[in-house]
Formats: structure tokens, C-alpha cells, sequence
């Protein structure tokens, strides 16, 4: 069964808009990454620098449905999709009030802090990960 996205609130900040007065479409990974940080917060997994492994992004991907600018109250839902053995999906969708606004997905890979190489995600992160896991996708890499 789909287990409920998180919801993340927040308002377009005008550093973040260009010169047509709408969000710059890289900043909108800025507000997605806000709801996968808080998602993550929720079972106790931060981006801790001092770990031996790291999580970089290697593949976000974002649609535009309407215009979002400057102060727009916006909600993004964040939902763990898929997890492989090094890497992990999050999709996203974000809404000015009813209404779609945009919606993506940002992949990111476990890696090895010193070597920059791939690596399984250590048990007890992927453990933490399960208890996220939208149940409509499955687990594989």
C-alpha cells in the first residue's frame, strides 16, 4: 500500500526568481532537496559530512506545469521511491495551492567518501530508508 507523502511547506523566495519574475528552474531542486532533507530527518538520517560515505545527486529531472514566482505559498510532496543497492529515487510534487505546479525526481548514488567510488548503502541507513519506502514502487538497482 502507497504510504502518505511528506509535505513540505514553504514560499518562493525572491533570490530565486529571474528576470520574468518566475523560479529559475535550477532553484527548484533547491526546494525539492528542503523536502527530501526533511523527509530524511524524520527517520534520523542527516547529511553529516563526517560519515564515510556521501550521497551525491546523479540524476534530477523537473516539469513545469504553471508559472510559480516570488512569495507563492507552495507544498511539496517528497516520497522515497526506490531504493537499489547504491542508489536511492525521490520523487517530487510540488503545488501552488490545488494546482500542480511542478513535479520531478532527484536519483541519488551512495559512494564511498574517500575513494568517490560506489558502495552498497550501509545497512543501517537502508533500514531507516524502508521504514520511508512509498509501497507502490519496489527495491532493486
Amino acid at each position: 500500500m502507497p504510504r502518505e507523502p511528506f509535505r513540505f511547506q514553504t514560499r518562493i523566495r525572491f533570490i530565486d526568481t529571474d528576470a520574468s519574475g518566475r523560479i529559475h528552474y535550477t532553484a527548484m531542486f533547491r526546494y525539492f532537496e528542503s523536502a527530501e532533507i526533511e523527509l530524511l530527518r524524520t527517520v534520523g538520517i542527516t547529511y553529516d559530512l563526517r560519515r564515510a560515505y556521501r550521497l551525491p545527486r546523479v540524476h534530477v529531472e523537473c516539469d513545469f506545469m504553471t508559472a510559480l514566482a516570488h512569495d507563492h505559498s507552495i507544498e511539496i510532496e517528497a516520497r522515497l521511491t526506490r531504493i537499489g543497492r547504491s542508489s536511492a529515487r525521490f520523487e517530487f510534487r510540488t503545488f501552488k495551492g490545488s494546482e500542480l505546479a511542478a513535479k520531478g525526481s532527484v536519483t541519488v548514488a551512495c559512494i564511498d567518501a574517500q575513494t568517490e567510488r560506489s558502495i552498497p548503502i550501509p545497512d543501517h541507513i537502508r533500514a531507516k530508508l524502508m521504514t520511508i519506502m512509498d509501497g507502490s514502487n519496489g527495491a532493486s538497482d
